[in-house]
């Protein structure tokens, strides 16, 4: 008995048991299903089925599925689909997917056309949009609000280098952050997570804060915003800021430790990570003494940074103790906890700031770059400059309905 294909595309009010009704209806006549995919917005339905069938029984589905759509209040259309479209159609699902996630503080229609646009001169078609940030009030704004989009992309980008480099772009006119991955297991499957310490996880620089008590703020900032550009050597930019602590009584690094400003979205990105399983690191080039007081407060996991040398009257001498925790010693770290933990490199994580988190931001399956440096954007291909460290989050495909909130802060 000859067969046909059918698309169904029924619209209208959302409501409970209207796919299970359209379900009895072709069950009854043995409809096979090789297609589904629907999506609600505000309570409106958009629900498509690509239906295999007897040629006999077809005009007999579609009448007892208008009935039914009358009967719900829906709106209900049907096309024929040849065998050679239908092909046609199969063939192109080997291609490979992608995931852009666009996301900002609020999203507008220019923003979204911007991005779209240039997906669109890649070649690369959408089969889906999801929305990943909850629905937020118009009558009780919050303080820090979220907006973030994903679309499933299907295709291969013409030149993947010139779309990186126009959605960079667009990410600095227009207040938005892209992250642009392949749809693998990998993506699905992240385990271990690298943080930079100082300006990502927390909102200063805390040699920075050192140098004040000690009298010589300004000459180590130099210092220090020089080797963040890349402009001069981190181990002797280190060692010469380092140099100039000497002399800083120890418990000065207590009272520091315990006013440390913390980035917006590190409580709800680390309880997160918690309790999904993430492993998590401190890859620092900062000091070890901050980076274990973060890691008694989030339940972290490895912390590496550089330990101050401390005298026996108290004071630091102005050296250090060890190697020197910089953006080679970073990189070689991400890996060595990776082989430890058993996570295949591909799952893994880096987020910084700095020109020394490159290497590891370069080396990790997912590298981002967060509020970072011009030349730090440059090199990576994820970027956050918008919003709250737990942006992060929708980098991995996490909805604010999976954590049990609206992604709004008051």
């Amino acid at each position: 008995m000859k067969k046909e294909q059918i698309l169904v595309r029924i619209t209208g009010q959302d409501r409970p048991g209207l796919t299970a009704s359209v379900m009895g209806i072709l069950a009854k006549y043995d409809a096979q299903i090789l297609d589904i995919g629907q999506a609600d917005i505000h309570s409106t339905l958009s629900l498509g089925i690509l239906i295999r069938m007897d040629e006999t029984n077809s005009g007999q589905v579609m009448k007892e599925l208008l009935f039914k759509a009358t009967e719900l209040g829906v709106q209900i259309g049907f096309s024929p689909i040849s065998d050679n479209e239908y092909e046609d159609w199969v063939g192109h699902q080997g291609k490979n997917r992608y995931i852009l996630t666009v996301m900002g503080r609020q999203l507008e229609a220019r923003q979204i056309e911007a991005a779209t646009s240039v997906i669109a001169e890649q070649g690369l078609n959408i089969d889906s949009i999801i929305r990943l940030t909850g629905r937020k009030s118009i009558k009780n704004p919050a303080k820090h609000t979220r907006a973030c989009i994903e679309f499933s992309l299907r295709g291969e980008p013409k030149d993947r280098q010139e779309m990186q480099s126009k959605l960079m772009k667009l990410s600095s006119e227009m207040e938005i952050d892209f992250s642009f991955q392949l749809d693998d297991m990998f993506r699905r499957m992240r385990r271990l997570i690298c943080f930079d310490m100082d300006s990502t996880l927390i909102q200063t620089e805390c040699i920075d804060e050192l140098a004040e008590r000690n009298g010589v703020g300004a000459q180590v900032r130099a210092i220090t915003e020089s080797a963040m550009r890349g402009e001069i050597d981190f181990k002797e930019s280190f060692t010469r800021r380092v140099s100039l602590l000497k002399g800083l009584d120890v418990s000065v690094m207590q009272e520091i430790a315990e006013k440390l400003p913390i980035t917006e979205g590190v409580d709800r990105l680390m309880t997160t990570l918690k309790r999904y399983g993430y492993k998590i690191a401190i890859l620092s080039g900062g000091f070890t003494y901050f980076g274990e007081y973060l890691q008694r407060r989030y339940g972290i996991d490895y912390v590496y940074a550089n330990e101050l040398e401390i005298g026996p009257d108290g004071k630091l001498t102005g050296r250090y103790v060890g190697e020197i925790v910089d953006g080679h010693r970073k990189a070689e770290l991400l890996k060595l906890i990776a082989q430890v933990e058993k996570v295949n490199l591909a799952q893994t994580i880096a987020v910084g700031d700095g020109a020394n988190d490159l290497p590891m931001i370069s080396e990790a399956g997912l590298g981002i770059a967060f509020h970072a440096k011009p030349r730090v954007v440059a090199n990576a291909e994820q970027s956050i400059n918008t919003i709250g460290l737990d942006g992060v989050l929708y980098f991995l495909g996490f909805k604010d309905s999976y954590l049990g909130d609206q992604g709004v802060m008051q």
